[in-house]
Formats: structure tokens, C-alpha cells, sequence
């Protein structure tokens, strides 16, 4: 199934790979669930569901109280009249004005199938700021949406760091970490690295949180890029590398394959 929101870096596309390397248990941990690809497609009996991003998780949480409702109410925004740039940049004033969180919810569901590319981004004062997408019939995602907010039902939502999420877990539980990848490129720069303010510091006490529920009996399994960085921080994981379609330079149309690494603390 997939996921009910476009979002970057997400994991659809390698769900099948993530599961075979996903160990058994009774619930399955995201620290950084982004649009819930893993969460969707995987068979946990009970879910623990975080993300930093406070506008995803109302939305997570306003589908599985309200479901159909809240469904049927989304779906009044996809019209055409909706789909111009003046009533998309009213529509987005409107969401970054808007401090209830059913009608914020479904603002960021429009915005999302209406915005340029389905990014998710905000200005330094938290204003939501991407623009006008264009597209000719913006798809309304209603099975999707149906889906997540049956299998949410078995979910619970927490707007953490994942620090804090990570350290909750017990005896029995799964952790799978998709956090925001180090860079890519051999020239680029940690110090010019922080996507969602998550820079290196970030990652290193993510593996070391990661390697020491491993050793307690918790496995991790975290997907990034694969890098000597990477190499480094995870040697104390199993580590399978990936080849993933991507665009890797400045000309779009020079798509090559992008090497992830899948790294499984405390694995057997």
C-alpha cells in the first residue's frame, strides 16, 4: 500500500528490502516516520509512530480519531476551483494562520497533493512556503487514506526527538530509523549539513543509541547512505548496501545509483 502523502526520501520503494531485514517482534518503533511507507506495509501487532514534524502527526492522529469524517472533509478541497495558484496561496495563508488542528490537517493534505513536488518545507519562522505545484488534476488519495486510518487504529503518534522515543523502548520491540541522510556527495559538508537541523552529532548519537539497545536485545535497523562516514559510525552493525535509482548531479537528467546501506544492530 502505498503511502496516503508524497513525501521526500520516502521509502516505498524499498519496503520489500526493509522487511526482509526487519527482525520478529511484538512492536515496531519509527522514530522517523515520515509518510509511513515501513509502518504500512509491515505486520507488527502494535505500532509506536514519532516524527519532530508537529503538523504530521496532528494530521496522523486527526485521521485515526476521525476517519471517514475527516476523509470526506479533505476531499472537499479537491476541486477544480482549488487548483489555481491564487486559491492555492490563500489556501496556504489560511494553513499557516490556522491554529485548528482539524482544518490545519486538512490544509497540509492539500497542500501536499497541490504544492510543488509534495515537498514539506518552512521559512525560519515556521510558515509553510512551497509554492504552486501546477498540476492538471491533483490525485485525492481516499483508499490510501482509508488504509492508514484502519492500521492506525494498532499505531500510536508522538511528536518526539528520537532520543527520547528510542529510549522507550522495552524488551519485545523493533526499531526501524529512516532518518534524514548524510550527504552524498565526496564534496559535500557536514558543516553545511543540518536537514531538519539534523547534523552530525545527530547521527553519530543515533548509531550510538542505536548499537546500545542492539547489545540490551533491541535490534535497529537504520537506512542512510552509504558513505566511509556511514562505514564508521555503523561498525558495530551487520551492514547490507543497496543500489537505489537517483538523481546523484546538478543536471537532472543524469540519473545514476545511489548506494544505501541497511545497518541491523543487535541482529542475529
Amino acid at each position: 500500500m502505498r503511502p496516503f502523502l508524497k513525501w521526500a526520501g520516502g521509502k516505498y520503494r524499498l519496503v520489500e528490502q526493509i522487511k526482509r531485514r526487519l527482525p520478529v517482534g511484538t512492536r515496531l518503533i519509527e522514530p522517523f516516520v515520515g509518510s509511513g511507507a515501513v509502518f504500512l506495509n509491515t505486520d507488527y501487532k502494535r505500532y509506536l509512530l514519532s516524527d519532530i514534524n508537529s503538523d504530521l502527526v496532528c494530521l496522523y492522529r486527526t485521521l485515526q480519531r476521525h476517519g471517514e469524517a475527516f476523509i470526506a472533509y479533505c476531499k472537499e478541497l479537491f476541486v477544480p476551483e482549488n487548483n489555481n495558484a491564487e486559491r492555492y496561496y490563500e489556501l496556504r495563508a489560511e494553513f499557516n494562520a490556522s491554529k485548528d488542528p482539524w482544518r490545519r490537517s486538512a490544509l497540509f493534505v492539500y497542500l501536499n497533493r497541490h504544492g510543488y513536488n509534495g515537498l514539506c518545507r518552512y521559512n525560519a519562522i515556521g510558515e509553510f512556503n512551497v509554492p504552486f505545484g501546477k498540476y492538471a488534476r491533483p490525485y485525492f488519495p481516499e483508499n490510501e487514506m482509508q488504509y492508514f486510518a484502519h492500521k492506525a487504529q494498532y499505531a500510536e503518534f508522538r511528536y518526539e526527538d528520537f532520543r527520547t522515543v528510542m529510549r522507550s523502548a522495552q524488551t519485545g520491540d523493533v526499531i526501524y530509523c529512516d532518518p534524514p541522510y548524510v550527504p552524498l556527495s565526496s564534496t559535500a559538508n557536514f558543516t553545511d549539513y543540518a536537514a531538519g537541523g539534523f547534523g552530525v552529532k545527530d547521527q553519530e548519537e543515533l548509531a550510538r543509541l542505536a548499537d546500545q539497545l542492539g547489545q540490551a536485545g533491541i535490534p535497529v535497523l537504520i537506512s542512510n547512505h552509504a558513505t566511509p562516514f556511514t562505514e564508521v559510525v555503523y561498525a558495530g552493525a551487520i551492514q547490507e548496501f543497496l543500489s537505489v535509482p537517483r538523481f546523484i548531479s546538478c543536471d537532472g537528467n543524469n540519473r545514476g545509483k545511489a548506494k544505501e546501506v541497511l545497518a541491523l544492530f543487535g541482529g542475529q
